[in-house]
């Protein structure tokens, strides 16, 4: 019978898991499992918290891209409205081409209606003319002077407008073309 004591007894999984379980016999083996509990407490908020942040790096990136793309768009087909009030121009530019016999007064007719769709198309696109009065003061944001001339006017004023000049919204396209009063 002493023999059967002294076989080795197969671990039995239920005695050790009621082991670990049990209270522990020393303060040495409590503190070891107290800190194995939060170590592996803190592993697992570890393993929640990397996964916030891969999401939240991937949701990042995908922000990034997208506005990438919608920034690529707008350069791309910005011009598009533009291009679209322009095309019935050049369809009236094509029709006039095609008249066999025009006459002087149906092409300045046609010329007419062409330039008020241009202008129409300028308009909708905030595409805005820049024409100088004479006697304005000359502005170097919206004016160049090519020539200054005497004139009995102010120095620095508008004497005649060249060529007109054009705004996009509040920024200039193309300044007006005008000779300016020479200083007395």
């Amino acid at each position: 019978m002493q023999d059967q004591e002294n076989q080795a007894v197969p671990p039995n999984p239920e005695a050790a898991e009621a082991a670990a379980s049990a209270p522990p016999s020393t303060p040495e083996q409590a503190q070891q499992q107290s800190l194995e509990e939060q170590l592996s407490a803190t592993e697992a908020k570890l393993a929640e918290m990397h996964d916030a942040f891969m999401r939240a790096k991937a949701d990042g990136e995908n922000i990034r891209r997208r506005a990438q793309e919608d920034v690529s768009k707008a350069h791309k087909f910005a011009v598009e409205s533009f291009a679209e009030a322009l095309v019935p121009v050049k369809d009236s530019l094509e029709m006039a081409l095609k008249v066999e016999a025009p006459t002087l007064e149906s092409l300045k007719e046609g010329v007419e209606m062409t330039l008020k769709q241009l202008s129409a198309a300028f308009e909708r696109n905030r595409l805005v003319e820049i024409v100088p009065q004479q006697g304005e003061k000359l502005d170097p944001n919206k004016h160049q002077a090519v020539a200054v001339v005497p004139a009995e006017q102010e120095a620095n004023t508008v004497v005649a407008v060249l060529q007109k000049g054009y705004m996009i919204a509040d920024r200039l396209l193309r300044p007006a073309i005008v000779t300016a009063a020479q200083a007395k």
